[in-house]
C-alpha cells in the first residue's frame, strides 16, 4: 500500500522481545502479542496460569461437560454433569426447552420455553421464528424441509454459525479456551461481561460476508443479556457458563415459578376447592 510500511523487527530485537516472555528456568513462554500488531496486544487469549492449573489442556474441546477455569469439572449443581453425560454440550443447551424429552423441538417448545425463562409473548414469537426458520432444515434427517419447522437435536450441531465466540466446535462439543478468550479478549481478564463487552465481542468475532451468523450473535448475546438482566450491568462469567449447557436455564426457570403470584384460573380453582370442602363439612 503506497505510503505505508509494516514496521519490521530484527533478529536481534526479536530476540529481546522475546527473551522477555520465559519462565523461571529459562525455557521460552508462547508470544500472544506484538506491538507491531497493535490488535493483537489489545485482544490477548487466555493463557493458562498457575492458579489455573486445575482446567487441564483448555484447547481440548469437551463432549458432554462445559468447564472453565473456576469449575474444572463442569456443572456439579444438581449432578447436571453426570445426569446429561449422554449429552453433547450443545444438546445440553437445548435441553430445557424438549420438555417432553424426545430428541425434537417443536415451535411451540421454543416459545414455552421462552415463556418460563421471563420472556414475553412477542420477543417469544420472534424467538420462535428466527430459530425455527433459519434452524430447522438442517437438522432434518432427510433431504426434503419439514412442514412443522422441528429442529431435531441429534443433529443439532450442524446449526453452528459463523461469526460467533467458538466455543461450540463443530460437532457441538465446549472448547474451554475459547470460552475464557471471551473473557481475557473483550473484558480485560474480569469474570463478567458489561453492555460494551458484549458489543466488542460480537464486533470483533465479526467474519466477512456472514449477514446470517453476525445477525445469530446478535441475537443470542442480546437474549443472554435481557434474560440475565444483571442489576450492576456485569453478566457474570459462571452465568454465562451455565447458559452454554443450559443449566442455568431450570435454575431461573424454577426461581421465576416460585416468585410468581397464582394465575386466575389458579384463584379460582382453589376458591372451588374450598366451597366443595365447605360443603362437605357442612354435610
Amino acid at each position: 500500500m503506497a505510503g505505508y510500511s509494516i514496521p519490521k523487527l530484527s533478529v536481534e530485537q526479536s530476540y529481546k522481545m522475546n527473551s522477555k516472555f520465559t519462565n523461571g528456568d529459562g525455557k521460552q513462554k508462547i508470544t500472544t502479542s506484538i506491538p507491531t500488531v497493535p490488535i493483537t496486544v489489545e485482544r490477548r487469549p487466555f493463557v493458562p496460569s498457575e492458579d489455573s492449573q486445575k482446567l487441564l489442556d483448555p484447547g481440548t474441546a469437551r463432549a458432554n461437560i462445559a468447564p472453565s477455569v473456576e469449575q474444572p469439572n463442569g456443572t456439579l449443581e444438581d449432578e447436571w454433569a453426570a445426569r446429561h453425560q449422554h449429552q453433547s454440550v450443545l444438546q445440553q443447551h437445548c435441553d430445557f426447552f424438549d420438555t417432553d424429552r424426545d430428541g425434537i423441538l417443536w415451535p411451540i417448545d421454543t416459545y414455552n420455553g421462552f415463556r418460563k425463562l421471563g420472556f414475553g409473548i412477542f420477543l417469544s414469537l420472534v424467538a420462535l421464528f428466527i430459530i425455527h426458520l433459519n434452524f430447522s432444515y438442517v437438522t432434518q434427517p432427510s433431504w426434503l424441509p419439514d412442514p412443522f419447522y422441528r429442529i431435531y437435536l441429534v443433529n443439532v450441531h450442524k446449526t453452528k454459525h459463523g461469526s460467533d465466540s467458538g466455543t461450540f466446535d463443530h460437532e457441538g462439543r465446549f472448547i474451554p479456551q475459547r470460552f475464557e478468550d471471551i473473557f481475557t479478549k473483550y473484558a480485560d481478564g474480569k469474570d463478567s461481561l458489561n453492555f460494551w463487552d458484549m458489543v466488542r465481542q460480537i464486533n470483533g468475532q465479526r467474519l466477512v460476508s456472514d449477514p446470517i451468523g453476525w445477525g445469530g450473535a446478535i441475537f443470542e448475546w442480546s437474549v443472554t443479556y435481557i434474560m440475565l438482566w444483571p442489576e450492576d450491568g456485569e453478566m457474570r462469567k459462571e452465568d454465562i457458563r451455565r447458559v452454554f449447557d443450559g443449566s442455568l436455564f431450570y435454575t431461573i426457570a424454577a426461581r421465576r415459578a416460585r416468585n410468581q403470584p397464582p394465575s386466575t384460573g389458579d384463584l379460582h380453582r382453589a376458591k372451588r376447592n374450598q366451597v366443595l370442602e365447605s360443603n362437605g363439612a357442612a354435610r
